[in-house]
């Protein structure tokens, strides 16, 4: 399983890389979880942000990957859920791709290439924290589907 996180931001703290590659070391074997970064806008409205961004979100995520926008307004899903869905996914093609956008969200295109848009939170979220979060609930999915103890419901 091939797991993309798509995020809008090119210098994350330490904490957050060190979060990321935490979790990312931890997959086992068929398990992959990688980083695409694309730039932020910069000097534009809102709205102009959102498409720019948009624009590069688009062109990170493969082509053949089931796509999750990520969305405070999106569905809410637990761990199992993610499990579940992550199991599906290995066995259709191989290949997710989650997508956080940036200070102002993800602009319409990005809504329209989505597969399915979840929620992370009700709460509005540091789009670098979320990036670690990600990362953590693809890890407990894995160990969910494993028997690994590390997820205790």
């Amino acid at each position: 399983m091939r797991v993309h996180l798509i995020a809008v931001g090119t210098k994350p703290p330490r904490w957050v890389r060190d979060g990321l590659e935490t979790y990312a070391s931890r997959l086992g074997r068929g398990w992959r979880l990688s980083l695409h970064e694309v730039a932020a806008a910069s000097g534009s409205d809102g709205l102009q942000a959102r498409e720019r961004e948009g624009e590069r979100l688009l062109r990170a995520i493969p082509e053949r990957a089931f796509c999750v926008a990520l969305d405070e307004r999106g569905t809410a899903r637990d761990t199992e859920q993610w499990a579940r869905q992550l199991e599906r996914w290995s066995h259709e093609g191989g290949e997710a791709a989650f997508v956080i956008g940036g200070a102002d969200g993800l602009g319409p295109a990005v809504h329209e290439r989505a597969d399915a848009c979840w929620s992370l939170s009700p709460l509005t979220l540091p789009h670098m924290l979320a990036r670690v979060l990600v990362a953590e609930q693809v890890y407990r999915a894995w160990t969910l589907l494993c028997g690994h103890p590390y997820h205790r419901s």
